[in-house]
């Protein structure tokens, strides 16, 4: 597991408020996902999508196993007929997301052998031209796939609840008020985002109140 004292310190030092939710949430369990590939990755992200965890994993767990060697690729999805992918339960729609997934690493305008050098901002630009892949989709994969420290998911549901509670604001923020009030977080946003999500889960949300 990753050391992410030097964020922790770091974040301590900056932010009260956090301070008081990491001392109560402890040490940092944040974890990057490298098995498999980035392709793999994606595939998994639209399958769970609108998806309990266990519904989605019975059926990535089927549309894997019509490639060969239980590995979804781009050059196997154009391979697999949509009767085949229904009967493993996926929707039209993520079919067709699917596909143009495929299509897109294909065709190398997503070159998925490239993103580690790719800034967060290209990445982005370059993931949501999938169909079914949005902003937040593409801030997932930079946090729990490339394993990057500089994530503030504005748009997350669960951030926005967290700051409201925490730092004890009269709604919940907007993505731009996210951005203003993380911007102090910096290169230690994801860790800072993976603290705010556990302080929901512990009920902590009310840290911030003196």
């Amino acid at each position: 597991m990753a050391n992410y004292r030097k964020s922790i310190e770091y974040l301590k030092s900056v932010d009260p408020v956090l301070a008081r939710i990491i001392e109560s949430v402890g040490p940092c369990r944040l974890r990057v996902v490298s098995e498999g590939t980035h392709f793999q990755a994606l595939t998994r992200s639209i399958v769970y999508q609108q998806l309990s965890g266990k519904a989605a994993a019975t059926i990535l767990s089927r549309v894997s196993a019509i490639f060969p060697n239980g590995v979804p690729t781009a050059e196997g999805v154009m391979r697999i007929t949509d009767e085949q992918f229904r009967s493993a339960g996926l929707s039209r729609q993520k079919i067709g997301y699917l596909r143009d997934l495929a299509d897109k690493v294909i065709s190398g305008a997503l070159p998925l052998e490239e993103v580690e050098s790719m800034s967060n901002d290209d990445l982005i630009a370059h993931l949501v031209q999938v169909k079914g892949i949005g902003r937040w989709t593409a801030q997932m994969f930079l946090m729990f796939r490339l394993g990057r420290l500089d994530v503030l998911p504005e748009l997350d549901l669960g951030i926005q609840n967290a700051i409201h509670k925490a730092y004890r604001k009269r709604k919940r923020p907007t993505p731009k008020q996210v951005a203003k009030i993380g911007a102090k977080w910096g290169a230690h946003s994801s860790v800072a985002s993976w603290y705010l999500w556990r302080s929901l889960e512990n009920g902590d949300g009310q840290l911030g109140a003196e």
